[in-house]
Order: C-alpha cells, then sequence, then structure tokens
C-alpha cells in the first residue's frame, strides 16, 4: 500500500497498533510503503473494523499512471465502445503499427487487420513485451475471422510467448472452442507444452466455463491426456480440483476405448 502519509514521518518510522508492527519507510517525494507482519491468527478484517480510523482516505498516488490508458479500459467495461471511439483509438495507434496490428486483432477489427497487413505484411508477427503477436490476442478474444485472416497471411501458428504459450494455449484458456477447433485443423500441436509443461488441455481443465473446448480437445485421437505439468498434474487432476466438468474425461479413459474381442 503506497500513499502520502497524513503525518511528518522521519526518514524511517515504525508504528506499533495491538499485537503487530507497520514498518513504515519513506520513498522519493514523501511516499511509505508498509511492511506488514502478522501473526499466523491475525484476523485482517477485525483490523479495519477497530483501526479504520488510522488509514488516511482521499489521497492521490505518487506513483506515475497513464490517464488515457485507464479511461479507455474504463470506457471498454461500460460498454461504451462507438464505431467513433475505436476510430480515435485507431487514430492515436496509427503512428505505431504493430501496436495497432495487436489492438485491432485482439478487439475484432477485422477491416483495420487487413489494411495494416496490406500497407505492410510483416506486421503479421508484430510482438507485445510478453511476446504475444496478433494470433494469440485473437485466440484469446475469440475473433475467428481475424485468426483466418492472420493465418492466411503468413501468421506463425506455433509462435511462442514469454512463458511458451502458443495461440492453442490461448484459444482454449479462454474457452473459444471455434478458434481452438480452427487452430488444430490448420496443424497446431495439440500436445504443446508451456515453460511450466502445460498443455492446452491443462488450460481447458483449469477453467470451469471451457466444457465445449474440453469436449474438442478429449475427441481428438493424437491427444495425450496423461501429460504432466512441472507441478506433476495431469488435465484430469486439474479439472477434478477445479471443475464440474471432470467427467468428460472418461472419453479418454482406456476402459471406454477398448474394443470388443471377437
Amino acid at each position: 500500500m503506497r500513499f502520502r502519509p497524513p503525518f511528518n514521518a522521519d526518514e524511517h518510522t515504525n508504528i506499533h497498533i495491538t499485537s503487530f508492527t507497520l514498518d513504515c519507510g519513506l520513498l522519493k517525494g514523501g511516499a511509505v510503503v508498509l511492511a506488514m507482519e502478522f501473526p499466523e491468527d491475525f484476523n485482517q478484517l477485525e483490523l479495519l473494523e477497530t483501526h479504520q480510523h488510522l488509514i488516511p482516505v482521499g489521497t492521490q498516488s505518487l506513483w506515475p499512471e497513464d490517464d488515457e490508458e485507464e479511461d479507455d479500459e474504463e470506457a471498454e467495461r461500460e460498454g461504451a465502445r462507438s464505431e467513433e471511439w475505436y476510430q480515435q483509438q485507431e487514430k492515436r495507434r496509427e503512428n505505431r503499427p504493430g501496436e495497432l496490428m495487436l489492438w485491432s486483432s485482439e478487439r475484432n477489427r477485422l477491416a483495420t487487420v487487413y489494411r495494416l497487413l496490406s500497407a505492410d505484411p510483416s506486421l503479421v508477427h508484430s510482438r507485445d513485451e510478453d511476446r504475444y503477436t496478433p494470433l494469440h490476442r485473437a485466440a484469446y478474444s475469440g475473433h475467428l475471422e481475424v485468426v483466418r485472416t492472420l493465418l492466411r497471411h503468413g501468421a506463425d501458428l506455433h509462435a511462442r510467448t514469454v512463458d511458451g504459450w502458443t495461440p492453442l494455449h490461448s484459444a482454449c484458456r479462454w474457452n473459444n472452442a471455434a478458434v481452438a477447433s480452427y487452430l488444430i485443423q490448420q496443424g497446431a500441436q495439440i500436445n504443446a507444452q508451456t515453460n511450466g509443461l502445460l498443455t492446452p488441455l491443462h488450460l481447458a481443465a483449469g477453467n470451469s466455463s471451457a466444457k465445449q473446448t474440453l469436449e474438442l480437445l478429449l475427441t481428438q485421437r493424437q491427444l495425450q491426456a496423461g501429460l504432466k505439468s512441472s507441478s506433476g498434474e495431469t488435465a484430469f487432476d486439474i479439472a477434478r480440483r477445479t471443475s464440474v466438468h471432470y467427467h468428460l474425461f472418461e472419453i479418454v479413459d482406456p476402459c471406454n476405448n477398448m474394443l470388443p474381442q471377437s
């Protein structure tokens, strides 16, 4: 928690409240960082009720913020996305074509994607700071026509993020079954593993809303459902722990796939 203190602080101040200690160190500009040590049985909700008067309110952060970005995100959350709004966002990014390509792919701006690729086909390989490509962004957003367009223009079906995610991982994590199906048809590696050895099936299994994607993956003949993550879990282990759809794994149960003896 960072804030301007409502008191005059020296270079380093200790505040003792009941059974725990707040160590306050000053940052540049007078901001304070609180390092808290709580006993195991400490009830933080009780602290808020009993010491709420000590918590400063109405202060402003000293950390730099991008007000325009926050306004954009707020507008999207509220559904205030008119065509004029989209055009304004595109105009702001016009001098950064790589960023615009990523942004347009994520937001299903198909005409803009076409226009950018016509002007510079290499933009299909744009990357953000986490190494996501336009194809990753279209895949996790569920924009099938954008995905088709990017692949027709040479997008790398097997591109990896810094964490080793492929576009298929992105589609499966967010239950975009139609996109996942198309990527598989185009040759996506269904058993590809991330840096943490997670397969697309692992990621779908961890999403309680991903029934359609689980059904899609579990009916693929080349699926290796028993692959384990770096923590030693199979996709079924994750589904049994987090999802109501773990019963779907009966599809790949060896007992259900044995041919009758003649």
